[in-house]
């Protein structure tokens, strides 16, 4: 059912006062746009008028209310023409033909472009510091995934934005998964996956936002986020980990970087960040760490455990930085050489470090999710619990409570 919306944008005022009228045009149920007629008012005269329905209008506002009803003249009839010729309506062909925009306007917008123009904006964005270096990096590796998907399937590097369908969506997914290759590895695991296509999708966002396009081709992509068990490490794990000697300076740095994250809760991002200036006393003389988080860029305040202590101290004098600097890949590859040494079998990374902050080393010792929820970073108690997981130990202190009820019976 088509109906007309007409509103003023009091956000948008200009210098005069007055501010531009729109209408809001609703197809069916589910299609609707926003369209600027040209035409402003003041925010008082609009009011006054109910909306230029009422009968007092001064000269300028019956041309506009004149208009008003050409408008919907020329939208009726245009919508009367599809339903004869029984096209199916989307909502950008609509609008383009409505205000006369030429319908290949999409031919030489392509998806590749599209992310070069987001990449290149994001690139200024990491130069101050409010992106990480990390995730452009993923913006990057999807451009290339993406080139490389379309010479196999298209034999050329880029495809034109509107030709991206459900095919094309659900042909690149396929191809991610199985065929692939990184790092001599083939396929990529579903949680990656849909992370690349939330980039995507974060992509072309931001392109509607530059007026480039006018709807996102990947919101038809639904995969989802399988939940994965985290790995953290127990009390016990940690402790041997923390009272092994290496002979080898290489492992002791990395084990020291390992138990830093460990007790502060600090991703690698930012630790490698940090330093003395880092550093707060509070009224109590008790010692803090405060920085902002750089995905989340919000600000946090961790603690200075005593092991967090004696690894600052061990590398004051040699170091601008708290911590010795290692690459991701490395560290990686560096942690599961101690995993083995120290007798654990669990696959460790640097981000297990997290995880046993969240878990073992907060929750573990009955701080509030809260509170650790502030001490990560977390915008929500919801990215909390991702790390957070429910302890044994915890789940026994409450029953026992509950066993003791009972036995008052």
């Amino acid at each position: 059912m088509l109906k007309f919306q007409f509103f003023i944008r009091t956000e948008k005022v200009k210098v005069n006062g007055e501010c531009p009228i729109f209408v809001k045009i609703n197809l069916d149920r589910k299609k609707s746009f926003t369209l600027s007629i040209g035409k402003c008012i003041t925010k008082e005269r609009w009011e006054k008028t109910n909306r230029l329905r009422s009968a007092h209008l001064n000269p300028r506002e019956k041309v506009i209310k004149e208009y008003f009803n050409l408008f919907e003249i020329k939208v009726t009839s245009l919508y009367s023409s599809y339903l004869r010729e029984q096209k199916t309506i989307e909502v950008a062909e609509f609008k383009n033909e409505l205000i006369g925009k030429p319908k290949d306007t999409l031919k030489g917008i392509t998806l590749v472009g599209l992310i070069d123009l987001h990449n290149t904006h994001f690139e200024k964005l990491v130069k101050i510091e409010e992106r990480s270096p990390a995730s452009l990096q993923k913006y990057r590796r999807v451009k290339q995934l993406v080139i490389d998907f379309n010479k196999k399937h298209l034999g050329k590097d880029d495809v034109s934005v509107a030709k991206i369908d459900g095919a094309y969506i659900y042909n690149l997914e396929s191809y991610l998964k199985f065929d692939s290759t990184h790092n001599h590895q083939q396929g990529i695991k579903n949680n990656t996956v849909v992370k690349y296509f939330k980039n995507l999708k974060t992509i072309c966002n931001y392109a509607i936002k530059m007026d480039k396009i006018e709807k996102n081709p990947f919101n038809k992509y639904d995969g989802k986020i399988k939940v994965v068990e985290a790995t953290f490490l127990t009390q016990e794990e940690l402790t041997r980990i923390e009272s092994k000697v290496f002979g080898s300076e290489r492992l002791e740095r990395v084990k020291d970087i390992f138990l830093f994250s460990c007790y502060t809760g600090y991703a690698p991002v930012d630790a490698a960040k940090l330093t003395t200036a880092n550093i707060i006393q509070d009224s109590s003389k008790n010692l803090w760490i405060q920085a902002n988080r750089q995905k989340t860029g919000t600000k946090s305040n961790v603690p200075v455990l005593p092991p967090v202590m004696r690894i600052i101290n061990k590398y004051q004098y040699s170091l601008t930085t708290l911590l010795p600097k290692l690459s991701n890949q490395k560290m990686n590859a560096y942690l599961k050489e101690i995993a083995d040494i120290v007798g654990i079998s669990k696959n460790l990374t640097w981000y297990n470090a997290r995880h046993t902050f969240a878990t073992t080393v907060t929750l573990g010792n009955k701080i509030s999710i809260e509170n650790v929820s502030a001490m990560m970073g977390h915008s929500t108690i919801k990215q909390t619990q991702h790390y957070a997981k429910v302890l044994d130990n915890n789940v026994m202190d409450d029953m026992q409570k509950l066993i003791d009820k009972f036995k008052d019976q």
